[in-house]
């Protein structure tokens, strides 16, 4: 009989992070079970994960809402933790339908925290966003560096945080780790997973790899008077198979514990910041292709430069971002250039 540690459940794990991460968590010999309402993701994700990991995942179609639904799962399985990815997650759609995003990404981990409550599971890793820093005063930033929002995007995971740290000091049985990623980009070397966002993406890596495998007409880049090496904005890059090792990074050290750690959160990052001038010039010396753009006006509330401190992953998890703004161009390349219409292989 397997150790009780082993199994984990991962909601949204069909989405873009969660998927790298179930890979990561198979090599790492964690058992899962995946639950997804594949809003904002693939069943073909989940499909080409089975593959890639030799067996089958064991999925189950559901909304972090329905706490039946989560109570049913949570009675049939005995969980060690669970890594919580169920979100959404586009800024601008946020400040279009914030109802919906204060809905789904904090009443859904609220339902979330109440069914692992009563089937006593006090283990969670919280997919959280360097946006909670919203503009940040100092560089790099640290994980004590004060949090403010300037969207209901940011503004719901910074809610989620305040309610994860309420909960351990109201119970110290928990161990609640937010993990703060930067800027996740790159996909699966083997090119058979990676972000496939729906319609215009709202991040810039896929942006430019559409115009780049002509899905795209052109670039648009908000901004170039930033005070910055080259007056584009600087954020921190992170290939998405880091990001999923730094979650079972936060796993393995869950499961050393021997009592409740509380509030731990931990940035993931590279701790070095490229311009989007860098990674276009990047990108395109990895593809070979022209990639065409114009600079347009800054768009509210983004801002000038942000980068990680990894130091407490590092201290703490044993974990460091180990892959190039190169190695991120031609994973994400391979994955858009052998599937560039994503997941629909209609």
């Amino acid at each position: 009989m397997k150790n009780i540690k082993n199994k984990i459940l991962v909601t949204g794990g069909a989405g873009y992070i969660g998927s790298h991460t179930c890979i990561a968590l198979h090599e790492a010999d964690y058992d899962m079970v995946v639950y997804d309402n594949l809003s904002n993701s693939s069943r073909e994700a989940i499909n080409r994960v089975s593959t890639l990991i030799g067996q089958p995942i064991d999925f189950i179609e559901g909304d972090i809402r329905d706490a039946d639904s989560l109570r049913q799962v949570f009675a049939a399985h005995q969980f060690f933790g669970v890594i919580h990815f169920a979100g959404l997650k586009a800024v601008g759609e946020s400040v279009a339908k914030p109802l919906m995003y204060y809905d789904n990404n904090v009443n859904g981990t609220i339902t979330l925290l109440k069914v692992m409550a009563e089937h006593e599971v006090s283990n969670l890793v919280f997919s959280s966003s360097a946006t909670v820093y919203g503009d940040p005063e100092v560089l790099p930033i640290t994980e004590e560096s004060p949090r403010s929002s300037t969207n209901p995007y940011g503004q719901s995971k910074l809610t989620v945080e305040h309610i994860l740290e309420d909960l351990a000091l109201s119970d110290n049985r928990w161990s609640l780790i937010p993990l703060r990623y930067f800027n996740p980009v790159g996909a699966h070397p083997s090119g058979q997973i990676g972000e496939d966002p729906n319609d215009i993406p709202n991040n810039l890596m896929p942006y430019i790899s559409q115009v780049a495998v002509g899905k795209l007409d052109q670039l648009s880049i908000f901004g170039n008077d930033y005070p910055t090496v080259d007056g584009t904005g600087v954020r921190d890059f992170i290939h998405v198979t880091d990001l999923a090792q730094g979650h079972v990074a936060a796993l393995n050290y869950l499961t050393q514990q021997q009592q409740g750690l509380g509030f731990l959160p931990i940035n993931l990052g590279t701790g070095k910041g490229t311009s989007v001038l860098e990674l276009l010039t990047a990108f395109s010396a990895v593809s070979g292709q022209n990639i065409p753009f114009r600079f347009v006006e800054r768009r509210a509330g983004d801002i000038a430069s942000c980068y990680a401190s990894a130091d407490k992953a590092q201290a703490l998890l044993g974990w460091k971002a180990s892959l190039s703004i190169t190695d991120m161009c031609q994973d994400t390349w391979h994955w858009q250039s052998i599937n560039p219409n994503g997941y629909n292989i209609a």
